[in-house]
């Protein structure tokens, strides 16, 4: 049986978690250029979200870092709107309910922040993700909100957090 845990990420998860990113853009054969790929920060991400109102939440498996979610104040945002960032999983840790996890436990964290929305990009090759969130009450939005930097994606979802209990 296989054990998972989900924790707050450490400055020694810097290292698996920019390979998982990169390596999941070159499985999904993804912009790397405008997106999370080339953005310095994927090698820091525990600096990164060290700042307030941020979360960024590690799913291991068996001791191994399996994925990663989390909630940012992305500079641009409307108020009360926070983004889903760095919502990524292994290959062998899709389809087990990881990701599920990940995905709740940081809407919940943003509910606990006092956010009213939180807001993600994505791209056209995630279409599993993209499904996992319209399913989990995202709609698209015709226009990105926020200033991200990551002007290669081109898919834009909000959801509101009225219904989220914490």
């Amino acid at each position: 049986m296989e054990q998972t845990v989900i924790r707050k990420a450490e400055k020694s998860d810097n290292g698996a978690l920019a390979k998982l990113i990169r390596d999941t853009f070159t499985e999904f054969d993804a912009p790397k250029e405008g997106t999370v790929y080339s953005d310095p920060t994927t090698f820091d991400l525990y600096s990164l979200f060290t700042c307030e109102n941020s979360v960024l939440w590690v799913g291991e498996i068996d001791g191994v870092v399996s994925g990663c979610c989390g909630i940012y104040p992305t500079e641009g945002l409307p108020e009360g709107c926070a983004e889903l960032a760095k919502f990524y999983l292994r290959p062998e840790a899709r389809g087990k309910g990881l990701g599920k996890s990940l995905m709740m436990k940081s809407i919940a964290s943003a509910k606990e922040m006092g956010y009213d929305n939180v807001y993600l990009e994505s791209l056209p090759e995630f279409s599993k993700a993209v499904k996992m969130y319209e399913n989990s009450g995202f709609r698209l939005l015709e226009k990105p909100l926020g200033n991200s930097g990551h002007d290669s994606c081109t898919l834009w979802m909000i959801r509101g957090l009225e219904d989220i209990e914490i």
